[in-house]
């Protein structure tokens, strides 16, 4: 409980004083979090959405894999980015290693087969109200993809929050093809995870509570707004 309650000072403390390193690196946790939600959910919604609509060969397999996907061990997918983006990789050219994008990358990778399972739970659900009366409109495919998209909007919010609270908690991928830098690649959970190998609990804590509350305040706000836009359509 003392280290609880000092964690919880820490936290206080870092938030009041402004401290200029707590800005730098929850900014730096938005900002690779909210680009790697975003790049995945343009990519695994709209997949999502297909697969609940369109009957082909390998259709389970591929839904199956889909769904395997979701427990992907994080660790496992930074060591082969690593691999990858190393210098003496098929990648290494670019330079990616040891930065942000290459955090982004590797969340991408982690979280898009959860925003697409969850995506298509939710498409199929839809689609079965929705079949007879796209069928008798004569509409294209991608016409009935966009129609569930759009109507279902609020529950691919949710896919999109879960790939979001995902990633902003992720440290193990991050860490390997990230390094830990500071003022570069530095992170809340590795920022939590080097203060806790110094053995600074207390900090460690504090900044542990400053992600919650930075997932809350995003997680809130965004429930906000869905919440305004759906009060004005009425």
């Amino acid at each position: 409980m003392n280290d609880i309650s000092q964690g919880l000072l820490a936290a206080l403390r870092l938030i009041v004083t402004f401290d200029a390193e707590l800005w730098e690196i929850s900014l730096r946790s938005l900002q690779v979090s909210l680009t790697a939600v975003i790049i995945a959910s343009a990519v695994a919604m709209p997949f999502g959405a297909f697969l609940a609509v369109q009957r082909f060969k390998y259709r389970r397999l591929i839904i199956s894999i889909m769904n395997a996907l979701m427990g992907l061990p994080p660790v496992v997918v930074g060591l082969i980015f690593y691999i990858l983006l190393s210098r003496s990789g098929p990648f290494g050219v670019f330079g990616l290693l040891f930065t942000p994008w290459a955090m982004i990358i590797v969340q991408i990778v982690i979280i898009t087969p959860i925003i697409a399972s969850i995506s298509h739970q939710a498409m199929r659900e839809l689609w079965a109200e929705y079949h007879d009366l796209l069928i008798s409109l004569n509409t294209s495919k991608w016409q009935r993809i966009k129609t569930l998209i759009w109507d279902g909007r609020r529950n691919l919010l949710t896919a999109g929050l879960a790939g979001f609270g995902r990633a902003i908690g992720e440290v193990g991928a991050i860490m390997i093809v990230g390094g830990n830098i500071e003022h570069a690649t530095r992170v809340l959970t590795t920022a939590i995870a080097l203060e806790t190998g110094k053995g600074d609990f207390a900090l460690a804590l504090g900044l542990g509570f400053v992600l919650i509350g930075l997932a809350l305040f995003v997680n809130i706000s965004i429930h906000w707004l869905s919440r305004t836009e759906r009060e004005r359509r009425w």
